[in-house]
């Protein structure tokens, strides 16, 4: 299965979201937060109901927002 992953830096932690399921880890570093994501995934995925397929589009921009 393919999960589109957000990934965003807060101080030195780096946050990994599955936009699908909106789990979310963190990591010292980008490769050490998806692990923790895949890890934390495949937790909640072990007792759910795994999708078969991702029938879901995920469309992800930017927007300028006056301040």
């Amino acid at each position: 299965m393919v999960c589109t992953v957000a990934v965003t830096k807060e101080d030195n932690m780096y946050i990994a979201k599955d936009v699908l399921t909106s789990v979310v880890d963190q990591g010292y570093s980008m490769d050490e937060a998806l692990l923790n994501l895949k890890e934390a995934l495949e937790l909640y995925y072990d007792g759910n109901d795994t999708p078969s397929k991702q029938n879901t589009s995920v469309y992800m921009t930017t927007i300028e927002v006056g301040a």
